[in-house]
């Protein structure tokens, strides 16, 4: 078999898309329960509403985390099993999360800053090194 002709076969990077799903997934679960909480109390939040970056209630805060964490986690459950599209997606929503907790800093600052540098590690992992796991040995 020549050269050109050979499969490539995964490397030990391979590990950096495991933990972009595995981070997907949890990121899903935090924007969830971040949902949960603006949905359900108002007050624990450092700012009103009018305190954001766009002013709308904590109930549209709370839905759009809500969707965005449950997309996130089935996206990431997608690139667990290898799919392409799903690493694709998975970008996608990693830098949609990041801009919603961009604008959502005054709410809780602290968090959101955490968020933000799993999003852009998850988006790292994916881009950088996605292309490793669906490889055929």
């Amino acid at each position: 078999m020549s050269d050109s002709q050979a499969k490539a076969h995964p490397t030990g990077w391979t590990g950096w898309v495991s933990f972009g799903g595995i981070m997907l997934v949890l990121l899903g679960l935090f924007h969830a329960v971040d949902g949960l909480v603006a949905l359900l109390d108002d007050n624990y939040y450092a700012v009103g509403p009018s305190g954001m970056a766009i002013n709308v209630s904590y109930t549209v805060w709370g839905w759009l985390h809500l969707g965005l964490g449950i997309l996130a986690f089935v996206v990431g459950i997608g690139v667990l099993s290898g799919r392409a599209v799903a690493q694709a997606a998975a970008a996608v929503i990693a830098a949609a999360s990041a801009l919603v907790h961009l604008v959502f800093i005054p709410a809780y600052p602290f968090w959101s800053i955490i968020v933000i540098v799993l999003d852009v590690l998850i988006i790292y992992a994916l881009l950088v090194h996605g292309r490793e796991i669906t490889l055929e040995e």
